[in-house]
């Protein structure tokens, strides 16, 4: 008998223009933002996740502008999501297997919600299998131009609902959405 119903929740910012990152997997940008004492909320929803995942490409990037630590791993059950086996490491799994069967796993499994923070590959993975129940976007008052996309396409299409959404001094707009 399944306890709860655990959400795989994609929880993620982008520039207006759908960037996650410049081609240089530069997150500067996103300080356009920043304002002492505001957090958008990710205080409140992080304590509705006990699970985190993310793909390689952002766990390095991570690695490289914390000076080698991984923040989400002191709270989170953390999976990295890669194609090479690799051992795990200070509190972090690194899953090469199928996403299907993790994510199926984890949501039958009781526990909080699962958190997944990106990059663009293991968005589209999921969006290809429609594992993501809700989408949680933060959409940045910036323009890149270019870079990583967040939604890149070649995914069937998916009909949401839209939840209620946020507006903030800064101009950053925290949109939600749903699986019908």
């Amino acid at each position: 008998m399944k306890l709860n119903h655990r959400k795989l929740i994609l929880y993620i910012s982008m520039s207006l223009d759908g960037f996650l990152a410049t081609n240089d997997d530069d997150l500067s940008w996103l300080s356009v933002v920043k304002k002492e004492g505001e957090d958008y909320g990710y205080m409140e929803f992080n304590k509705t996740v006990d699970t985190y995942i993310v793909g390689r490409t952002t766990y390095k990037t991570v690695l490289k502008m914390t000076g080698g630590t991984f923040p989400p791993s002191e709270q989170h059950k953390c999976y990295v999501i890669t194609r090479q086996e690799r051992e795990d490491q200070n509190g972090i799994t690194f899953y090469n297997g199928g996403i299907e069967e993790l994510i199926n796993r984890f949501k039958n499994e009781n526990g909080k919600n699962i958190y997944c923070d990106g990059g663009g590959q293991i968005v589209k993975l999921l969006m290809e299998k429609n594992l993501i129940d809700e989408y949680r976007v933060s959409v940045i008052p910036i323009i890149l131009g270019d870079g990583k996309r967040l939604f890149n396409g070649g995914t069937p299409m998916i009909n949401l609902k839209a939840l209620p959404s946020k507006q903030f001094e800064s101009g950053l707009i925290h949109l939600r959405y749903e699986k019908k």
